[in-house]
């Protein structure tokens, strides 16, 4: 899910308090930076300060808004107009006193919201203007390495977060971000997400890099686990366990069997919402040689064995309460759930993305006859 869909599924969500709160937060941090006793100019440069600053701020939502719920993309348009009205505001105040005490903050208030309007609403039409901000910024002597490094990884998102990702150049900026800051971690987890979204070749590569170099053990454990997630499509699928009613599971024992591998979780909105669809193919299906494993990420057994005999889900379940940290959804490198995987009848991974034709897809792989034995 890229940045400008994200924003759109977060403000149908949470709702304008949750845009608001965004907006407020960085254009405050960066206008409340220096002290307010600060000599100033003249009376006319500090009332210019004074409706720079307001303008920095959270505008007030609509009064409409409280009759009738704007779109999530009119709360968009409203929040992007306001940051960029913010970053004129400020560029206008270093302009005309540029040797005011403030005229450095206004400086870092500009970047904040023109970054605020591109990188977490998708203002494409100011990405030229944020990309020259960046060079202004990092082109000042006096910019704190922790600054400079957020700056670039900031700049790395963006590019992973196009609709379009320019692979090369987020692997060029990352890899010149790991060689200037090798005592940064923060570069790891994202190259891990470039790696979940790229191409087999490019996610094998990225994967691979992190297993070699000096990372975090817990991000090579992730890389290792997609580069099982890669390496697994077309082979046999290797889960033994014990569900959490007792049964024993051996994917191993279910050859002759269409077998979907479910990652999900009771708290996963997107997972209970294709529950139904999951449960109305194992009933049409599994007297036909249809099964369901489902490895659960919940942290609560009593949440998912309570949901499971709620919804009559009679396929067994591996628990470990590890939610994240599930080790078979680790093992296979699982960062993002529902995930649908169906194992054939030979006990062959054939398909890492069931969802959406599920049925579909099962009957498909039911009508294939078994291979011919040796």
């Amino acid at each position: 899910m890229n940045i400008p869909q994200a924003i759109r599924k977060c403000a149908a969500i949470a709702g304008k308090a949750w845009l608001i709160g965004l907006l407020g937060w960085r254009a405050t941090a960066v206008a409340q930076e220096m002290p307010s006793s600060a000599a100033t100019n003249s009376a006319e440069a500090d009332q210019a300060w004074r409706e720079t600053f307001k303008a920095t701020q959270s505008p007030m939502p609509p009064k409409e808004w409280s009759e009738q719920k704007p779109s999530p993309q009119e709360v968009i348009d409203f929040y992007v107009a306001a940051a960029v009205k913010g970053a004129d505001k400020a560029k206008d105040f270093y302009t005309r006193f540029p040797d005011h005490p403030k005229a450095a903050q206004a400086r870092k208030a500009e970047y904040s919201l023109i970054a605020i309007a591109v990188e977490h609403f998708g203002d494409t039409n100011d990405a030229p203007r944020l990309a020259e901000l960046r060079k202004q910024r990092l082109s000042d002597p006096g910019l704190s390495d922790n600054e400079r490094f957020q700056i670039r990884m900031d700049a790395a998102k963006q590019l992973l977060n196009q609709n379009t990702p320019d692979m090369d150049k987020f692997l060029q900026e990352t890899s010149a971000l790991q060689k200037d800051f090798p005592q940064r971690p923060e570069v790891y987890p994202l190259l891990l997400m470039a790696a979940s979204s790229a191409d087999g070749e490019t996610a094998r590569k990225i994967a691979q890099e992190v297993v070699d170099s000096s990372a975090p053990d817990d991000a090579k454990q992730q890389a290792r686990g997609l580069l099982n997630k890669l390496d697994a499509l077309g082979k046999p699928v290797d889960i033994q366990f014990t569900a959490v009613d007792g049964r024993p599971v051996d994917l191993a024992k279910m050859k002759g069997r269409v077998v979907l591998i479910d990652f999900w979780a009771t708290w996963c909105g997107p997972c209970v919402g294709e529950v139904p669809n999951v449960k109305a193919a194992y009933d049409k299906l599994h007297n036909q040689g249809f099964e369901i494993v489902g490895i659960s990420l919940d942290q609560d057994k009593d949440a998912l064995t309570g949901f499971v005999k709620e919804q009559g889900m009679a396929w067994p379940q591996y628990f470990d309460g590890l939610q994240w940290g599930n080790k078979i959804a680790r093992q296979f490198g699982i960062n993002s759930i529902p995930a649908m995987w169906l194992v054939d009848k030979q006990g062959n991974l054939r398909d890492q993305d069931a969802r959406g034709a599920l049925e579909e897809k099962v009957s498909k792989l039911l009508a294939e006859k078994p291979a011919a034995g040796p």
